[in-house]
């Protein structure tokens, strides 16, 4: 069965083949740098590292370009407010982004653009635009306009004649324009403040580019004037993907983007992200709350990306236990294999199985949920198969050790579990053997739910707890530590 993704542009499903054989070229839309990105927003990248991955594992040679935009209202307004460079509000922000992104395991696009190094070349894109006739000026501004545009909407779902005039400029309405449904390419005039923090010289005078121009602008200049695969958030669809297929398509006369696919809405127990209802997490901030980021990462990726995902921390906490269940299993597979103590070729038939059936799923629209339930389906059957293993039977845990691998070659939270164990040791070390002293002390006084919540605390953490009958056992990855009973009161 061959991949099958979901087109925004033709409402659906349709086989996967890229322009260039065996060549994926994918462009995703990335953050506006004027604030730390939140995990809504990780939402969105994640199901793009997922599907990159994955691109990967079928053997596709992937070119991801993600952009920086790094010039917009937002930024702009905080550094006029502060007084300072634009790159004084944005460089902070952008590592920040990239320490979240390394934190959560995704891996790097071939390029990382920032907008405000292509402003040349957004130049030359409305110069095409113009030349086209597809333009016009008004007061030192250049206007896409859109009733040259056949077609124009198509992507949204929206007729062109019937657009609002209200609320449908995104940020422009404070430009003149002849239509309210145009959209600005490059704004200019006399901007005021902006104009002392971000400022270009161009053929209509000083200015800067619109936001749309932007994207268009730098994935064409990585990836050629039709690239395969356009991402984002179903908050990009419009007006931000639709003014993309108007300027590029107007630009060159051929199709933008063979695929347009779009992830929903990330919900925050149950509420939609807000900053005036506090839920809008930051990564160092669950991390700080005790919350492994290889179970944030399995949260984030636990549901299909076209689907609205109820982010909670209940679920955050059963995402820890199911990738605990995952690294303890691959543990005892290694194990296996090491003592050749497997359950015969049985194992390595419920792996191919296993394989094929995770296969099956993902090239359906990366239907994660039924992936998922391949992967677990062959830990339960695994499982049980080994507890009955003749310690003389030949091995099967390789076959079962390479599906669990190439799991995690595309979902990537072993990856993740495995330097969450080896690296911070000293620090993780600390802090469990604290908490086992506190666990032992709610045992003493009897109270159990206590102790319960501090186990499940530590398993959040990826640290597993095993009483003995002298010690505590914690296992945190290849290592095991032990920790002493304290000697209990007498009377």
């Amino acid at each position: 069965m061959s991949l099958r993704l979901h087109d925004s542009l033709t409402r659906r499903l349709r086989p996967f083949e890229p322009v260039e054989p065996g060549r994926v070229r994918m462009y995703t839309c990335g953050p506006t740098v004027y604030d730390r990105a939140h995990v809504g927003n990780f939402r969105a990248f994640m199901w793009e590292d997922l599907l990159r991955r994955y691109l990967g594992f079928k053997g596709y040679e992937v070119c991801q370009v993600m952009n920086l935009t790094d010039v917009d209202d937002r930024t702009i307004a905080a550094a006029a407010a502060r007084g300072v460079p634009l790159a004084d509000v944005t460089d902070p922000v952008i590592e920040m982004f990239l320490e979240d992104w390394e934190t959560l395991g995704l891996e790097e696009p071939e390029h990382r653009p920032r907008a405000t190094r292509f402003v040349e070349g957004m130049i030359r894109l409305v110069e095409i635009l113009s030349e086209r006739g597809l333009t016009y000026e008004s007061e030192g501004s250049v206007y896409f306009a859109i009733e040259r545009s056949p077609g124009y909407g198509r992507l949204a779902g929206i007729d062109s004649a019937g657009l609002a005039a209200a609320g449908r400029a995104a940020g422009d309405e404070e430009y003149d324009k002849d239509d309210p449904r145009d959209f600005v390419l490059w704004k200019g005039g006399d901007r005021g403040a902006d104009g002392a923090v971000a400022v270009w010289d161009s053929p209509w005078g000083p200015g800067r580019p619109g936001w749309h121009l932007e994207c268009s602008a730098m994935a064409m200049h990585h990836l050629g004037e039709t690239l395969d695969i356009h991402t984002g958030g179903v908050d990009n669809l419009f007006p931000h993907h639709t003014n993309e297929i108007a300027q590029s398509e107007g630009a060159t006369g051929k199709k933008f983007s063979e695929f347009w696919l779009h992830a929903e809405h990330l919900l925050v127990e149950g509420r939609k992200m807000s900053k005036s209802l506090g839920n809008c997490f930051t990564i160092p901030e669950l991390v700080g709350r005790g919350h492994a980021p290889s179970a944030i990462r399995y949260l984030l990726l636990s549901g299909h990306y076209r689907a609205q995902l109820n982010f909670t921390f209940d679920g955050l906490e059963a995402a820890a236990k199911a990738v605990n269940r995952l690294y303890e299993f691959r543990n005892r597979l290694r194990e296996a294999g090491e003592a050749k103590t497997a359950a015969s070729t049985d194992l390595g038939e419920v792996a191919a199985r296993a394989l094929a059936a995770f296969e099956a799923a993902m090239d359906d629209d990366l239907n994660v949920s039924e992936a998922l339930s391949a992967v677990f389906g062959l830990v339960r059957e695994a499982n049980h198969l080994l507890d009955r293993a003749h310690p003389r039977a030949p091995s099967g845990a390789e076959a079962a050790l390479a599906t669990i691998d190439a799991f995690d070659r595309v979902f990537g939270v072993l990856a993740v579990r495995d330097r969450e164990s080896s690296g911070g040791d000293g620090e993780l070390v600390a802090w469990a053997t604290a908490r086992v002293g506190e666990r032992e002390r709610a045992r003493t006084n009897r109270d159990f739910a206590r102790a319960d919540a501090i186990r499940a605390e530590l398993e959040a953490r990826g640290v597993i707890v095993e009483d003995l009958a002298e010690y505590t056992r914690l296992r945190m990855g290849g290592r095991s530590i032990q920790v002493p009973r304290p000697l209990r009161a007498t009377r």
